[in-house]
């Protein structure tokens, strides 16, 4: 194991050197948790993982002895340490949501999810840091407190799934699980050089998982190739009785792995929708070399057979703020989490904010504390739920009437601020541009990807929708345009 390089590993070559003998699963482990000690905890100090699993050697052993027995795996992810959100349940690990009020919270059980990927052979290596209940673009945690872009150490890898993205893109386990409300696997990956899938709600269970927007919310893989992403949503999706939206599932009626999808060619005679208004404007300077960057990687793409159909969504932000509901929906939501959890130590939001047990930065959750008790309170409540089904026949009626394959358009029309400019108020989440909430709000299945980096160095990620119950669609294009492009690197510093 020595010469075993685990940087950018991935795992269909991890597995490979496990059926040669090069590597056991042991090793592997020892491996990530060495670079762990080294780059998380001391060196960049990354302060991207808030818990490892202290049982982690031992699953590693079992896996080893199974395989040593039979010569089989025990599923598709055999061996596979996987980086999971702290917003996700484990029962062999303390589950925080990133609040200091829950800490020492130890669940009962795992999340549904976590369950299916130990079925495929995972090892949940770790819990990766957040903030908050998952209520920011940006990462600062009242638990773990701040965590690193590991390419610009003094800048924010995104959030709300910052630990996971900051933790994967410096290669400190070989896939992450993040989740997704308004684009908090999305905004992350784009910041981090990632990639990073959102579905449509329901194929993965939000059992064990807490809420923001509970109809909104959806776990998904964030990794640094497409392909490592499809193979960790394959151990993912799946009706599961104990969440009813899983329901969708069953109406996507996936067969398969998304691998399947997987080709090299498919931008070659597709059509592109480029959603021209969710660019920023030329006149701020971050926003004209993320511009830059963008439309360079869709030349490629160009290049590589695709056509290109500038659109706009008419009144988009109108639209986008009509169709928000996190005021309206995530008191309420957290709090029937909360109560529902059996030693749980803070039982809701109220106790919380009396408390003041949280990060002073996160502007959302304190807009939150004053939200309705229930949704329904709310005069307007019934409008905006109403004026999402509009937006989405919008947005999916540009794609027909165009007859586009996907949309496609900048993550974030900012690179990813300096830590300093979060802490000084200087970015608020609601007013933040970025255009991950078209794809969130209108319930639609979408992937970033990395598009390139600007002059300092910050990575810049495009995000491409289609929709829904058409994720294969996502990686068949995604594929392509990461072959196209192939701008993926490990951060420089390491």
């Amino acid at each position: 194991m020595k010469d075993f390089e685990i940087e950018e590993l991935t795992i269909t070559d991890m597995q490979a050197h496990l059926k040669n003998g090069s590597i056991t699963v042991r090793s592997l482990v020892e491996a990530y948790l060495e670079r762990i000690e080294a780059i998380d905890k001391s060196g960049p100090t990354l302060n991207s993982i808030i818990t490892i699993n202290p049982i982690a050697l031992d699953e590693a052993d079992r896996l080893d002895a199974h395989f040593a027995k039979t010569g089989e795996f025990v599923g598709a992810l055999h061996g596979v340490p996987v980086l999971v959100k702290d917003q996700i349940e484990t029962k062999d690990m303390m589950t925080t949501f990133g609040s200091i009020a829950q800490d020492g919270y130890q669940p009962k059980d795992d999340a549904t999810v976590v369950k299916k990927m130990k079925a495929a052979g995972a090892i949940i290596l770790a819990k990766t840091a957040l903030p908050d209940f998952a209520t920011s673009w940006f990462g600062f945690c009242s638990k773990q407190g701040e965590t690193k872009n590991p390419y610009v150490l003094s800048h924010d890898p995104g959030g709300s799934s910052s630990g996971t993205a900051a933790s994967i893109a410096a290669n400190l386990g070989l896939v992450g699980v993040g989740e997704d409300t308004g684009g908090s696997i999305r905004l992350p990956s784009s910041f981090s050089n990632l990639v990073g899938v959102r579905v449509t709600p329901g194929l993965i269970s939000r059992d064990g998982t807490s809420p923001l927007v509970v109809f909104q919310d959806t776990a998904g893989p964030m990794a640094r190739t497409v392909t490592d992403a499809a193979l960790l949503l394959d151990a993912m999706v799946g009706y599961d009785p104990a969440d009813e939206y899983t329901t969708a599932a069953c109406i996507a009626n996936h067969k398969g792995s998304y691998t399947d999808a997987l080709d090299a060619n498919s931008l070659n005679g597709a059509r592109l929708g480029v959603i021209r208004n969710a660019y920023g404007t030329n006149d701020n300077t971050e926003s004209a070399e993320v511009n830059q960057i963008i439309d360079s990687a869709l030349e490629n793409a160009k290049s590589a057979g695709a056509t290109l159909v500038d659109v706009e969504i008419p009144d988009m932000m109108e639209h986008i703020t009509e169709t928000s509901l996190y005021g309206s929906h995530s008191r309420h939501d957290i709090n029937q989490f909360l109560a529902s959890r059996e030693g749980m130590p803070t039982k809701s939001l109220e106790e919380i904010k009396e408390n003041g047990t949280y990060h002073p930065v996160l502007d959302l959750l304190i807009d939150i504390f004053e939200g309705p008790v229930n949704p329904e309170d709310e005069p307007d409540y019934f409008r905006k739920l109403a004026a999402r089904d509009h937006f989405q026949r919008l947005v999916a009626g540009i794609v027909a009437k165009n007859n586009l394959d996907a949309l496609v358009f900048p993550c974030v029309q900012v690179l990813p601020p300096s830590k300093q400019d979060v802490r000084d108020g200087k970015h608020q989440v609601l007013t933040f541009p970025t255009n991950t909430l078209i794809a969130s709000q209108t319930w639609m299945p979408s992937i970033c990807l990395p598009a390139g980096f600007s002059e300092s160095g910050l990575p810049v990620g495009m995000e491409l929708i289609v929709l829904p119950y058409h994720e294969p669609d996502l990686f068949r294009l995604g594929y392509a345009f990461e072959q196209a492009n192939n701008v993926r690197r490990k951060p420089e510093y390491l």
